[in-house]
């Protein structure tokens, strides 16, 4: 039981990509990005491997699509999985395998795309994707990215009751400026919601300090990492 958004933010370049489940620990191996690369979830009896293989397409200059179908030619047992990736233009390509899991659908709109398994009801992506676009683009990708999962939720989400959420915001560096991950709870979507809401403020200031420390807002405080 899975769905998923991932997308990009046109203003600032940065892509993200959420994921939630029935299972525990969802994010650690459904939901990949890279820096001016792109994004991936790999879902339905996942193959973790899927999501680095993907990123390393598009970086070798592969548009979404054209990632996909390199992908799908040398994965094990395609029929199982469902893949999203995104691309450095926003580009957007979707696989769900004749395997894939219960109530299954897929919806692809400007710079996002979502997929999900085991559905409460079909039009689960759309209501996530319908949510994205009618998100302010002034705001931070990850808080928009947050309100449209929540959105697929309140549309009826998964079958059954998630249990694990997670979110991956990459931006210019090597590293991602937000991993956040509830791992276990009878309310996923709203524990990351009140992580972001904690992470948010400061998050580009601890991208300061890796580059200048001289330059970031309380360094020195006792307890800044």
């Amino acid at each position: 039981m899975t769905f998923s958004l991932i997308a990009r933010c046109a203003r600032s370049g940065q892509f993200a990509a959420a994921v939630t489940s029935s299972s525990p620990c969802v994010a650690a191996r459904c939901a990949f990005a890279r820096a001016a690369i792109g994004a991936v979830t790999t879902q339905n009896i996942t193959d973790p491997r899927l999501g680095p293989l993907a990123l390393d397409k598009l970086a070798q200059g592969l548009d979404a699509e054209q990632a996909l179908q390199a992908v799908l030619a040398s994965a094990s047992f395609p029929d199982y999985r469902q893949l999203t990736i995104i691309d450095a233009k926003g580009g957007t390509a979707v696989h769900s395998g004749a395997r894939t899991l219960g109530v299954n659908n897929a919806a692809q709109g400007a710079d996002a795309v979502s997929a999900g398994n085991l559905l409460a009801n079909a039009g689960i992506p759309q209501a996530v994707i319908a949510a994205f676009a009618a998100s302010d683009p002034a705001e931070e990708l990850g808080r928009r990215v947050i309100t449209a999962m929540q959105a697929g939720l309140a549309a009826g989400g998964e079958a059954g009751p998630i249990k694990s959420a997670g979110l991956l915001v990459v931006d210019k560096q090597a590293w991602p400026i937000a991993d956040l991950r509830v791992d276990w709870s009878d309310e996923p979507l709203a524990g990351l919601a009140a992580l972001w809401a904690v992470w948010q403020p400061q998050m580009h200031d601890y991208v300061t300090r890796a580059l200048d420390p001289t330059a970031a807002p309380s360094y020195g405080v006792p307890g800044d990492v």
